[in-house]
């Protein structure tokens, strides 16, 4: 979800905790897939006939790629989140997380927010 879209719909700090939830899910995905991986290689050392080889190397094959996909989407929404949480800090009054959107461009790169607690406007760059 957009940083924009999520502090508009849930506030700033409900929109953090569900990025980090999501991006954890990818992680344990990734490590589910791991082990998919080892049980795989396993079964394909043992030869029980052609078929059941080339099954194991497809599933092989599709459990890495899932593996990477999930991995890189963990490391995306982690740096995203983190990126927004470093400057969700109001840098008048240190209040942290207590903002409001004013205006986002079409983008979502910049995001206009306002204090709650002192109604200082400064922008978030989410690049």
């Amino acid at each position: 979800m957009k940083l924009a879209e999520g502090i508009r719909r849930h506030g700033f700090r409900t929109w953090y905790e569900r990025e980090l939830l999501q991006s954890h899910a990818h992680l344990a995905l990734s490590f589910l897939c791991l082990i998919g991986i080892f049980a795989a290689v396993e079964a394909a050392m043992r030869f029980r006939g052609w078929a059941d080889q080339l099954f194991d190397i497809f599933a092989t094959l599709l459990l890495v790629a899932t593996g990477l996909w999930a991995l890189r989407r963990y490391l995306h929404l982690l740096h995203h989140a983190e990126l927004a949480a470093h400057q969700a800090e109001c840098p008048q009054c240190k209040a942290y997380g207590r903002l409001q959107l004013l205006q986002a461009d079409d983008s979502g790169e910049y995001v206009q927010v306002v204090c709650r607690a002192c109604q200082h406007v400064w922008l978030i760059d989410n690049r």
